[in-house]
């Protein structure tokens, strides 16, 4: 089978699986504008973030390496950026021409704080970088230069018997052909650590592995959370899930079997190939968001009784095994793995199939979600504004 899809090459030597227009807001202030700018031009994708001003330290290191990631995303082909914060836009803007990428900045002060007349601006100057983006074409490229993630939302056990375990081949055969991938929600490593711990590359990822998940643990006591009942949650439990080390024990079959190379920043793109961790949030909007300000080029993300959230600039591609999840959302499904547990499938059967579903996928195939626009980004808070 071919290890190749047809991407979009970019000038900062990556490969994208989309061309898209990017309308990013960096202020509460220009975000409307971006909106209205969005719904003129519906083929963009738009980012806002109503958080600017007086986010400092860790938080504003956060925002800053999310907006960057997501305005440098191999998807983004062009980037429209919308601003209420000239001397900080001016910074963005030219991280983002160092890319190689078109960039087109417009400031409020620059249009006398008239949010209107920035629209319209918006739209003209949106709708040339569409028809520059247009000229592009595809080009051939490898799997090996695919950065995949691995998410899990609103499990059952048919995620951790079959649709977890068949993105981890997935993501070995991935890092095999030198390629990357990356799984977080750091909250369902708890019970499974030993495992995560005895694949680490050296001592200190153990231990930063072990590190990540305590203080987590520590953060909910802290704000007097019993996490027995909030996660595994009600849905799980429903499911057949009992305990939040069953269900991590499930989860972590999709980070597979490769050596773990580091524990990553929320947001913070791998250093090279193979297999990663990101300690992160691990409910989906969260989560999602900080692979795609990563880099992730597509999200794989299982499911048992069905989740439509997606990545805005990450296709995410919904696999279920769970036999009546498949049947009754045939609009929400991407790929239906149930053949795995009604013993019609074999692994080896599902893992070619899936492959080629995910270099179709990368070659310009839509997932349901982005049919449907399911997908948003967002960009987390760790702390209060000034």
């Amino acid at each position: 089978m071919s290890q190749e899809f047809q991407g979009f090459r970019r000038a900062d030597g990556s490969v994208g699986v989309r061309n898209d227009l990017l309308i990013l807001s960096t202020t509460g202030l220009t975000g409307p504008a971006a909106r209205r700018i969005g719904k003129a031009l519906p083929a963009a994708k738009v980012v806002t973030t109503p958080f600017g001003s007086g986010v400092v330290g860790d938080d504003g290191a956060l925002r800053n390496r999310m907006l960057l990631g997501f305005a440098r995303h191999p998807n983004v082909g062009a980037v429209l950026l919308l601003s209420g914060k000239q001397p900080e836009a001016e910074e963005y803007r030219d991280q983002i021409v160092a890319t190689g990428r078109p960039v087109e900045l417009l400031l409020l002060d620059e249009n006398r704080q008239d949010s209107l007349r920035l629209t319209d601006l918006g739209i003209r100057v949106g709708a040339r970088l569409m028809r520059q983006l247009s000229r592009q074409l595809r080009s051939p490229a490898s799997i090996s230069e695919l950065l995949l993630a691995g998410e899990c939302g609103r499990s059952d056990p048919s995620s951790g018997l079959a649709a977890n375990p068949l993105v981890g081949r997935i993501a070995d055969h991935v890092v095999a052909e030198g390629g990357r991938f990356v799984a977080g929600e750091t909250m369902e490593w708890f019970g499974a650590e030993h495992v995560l711990n005895r694949r680490a590359a050296s001592p200190e990822i153990a231990e930063a592995i072990q590190g990540a998940v305590a203080r987590r643990m520590d953060h909910a006591k802290s704000a007097g959370i019993d996490l027995i009942g909030n996660n595994p949650s009600p849905t799980n439990i429903a499911g057949g899930l009992t305990t939040l080390e069953e269900k991590s024990l499930g989860a972590i079959h999709k980070t597979g079997t490769s050596p773990i190379l580091g524990l990553l920043a929320h947001g913070q793109a791998p250093a090279g190939p193979g297999c990663w961790l990101m300690d992160q949030p691990f409910y989906a909007p969260e989560s999602l968001s900080g692979f795609t300000a990563a880099g992730a080029h597509i999200v794989l993300f299982t499911t048992g009784p069905g989740n439509s959230y997606c990545s805005l600039l990450a296709p995410t591609i919904k696999i279920s095994a769970n036999v009546d999840t498949c049947m009754n959302l045939p609009e929400q499904i991407d790929f239906d793995a149930s053949g795995l547990l009604l013993g019609t499938l074999s692994m080896d059967e599902a893992t070619e199939r899936l492959t080629k579903h995910i270099l179709e996928t990368a070659s310009g195939a839509s997932t349901f979600g982005e049919i449907l626009e399911e997908g948003e980004e967002v960009v987390t808070r760790i702390g209060a504004s000034l």
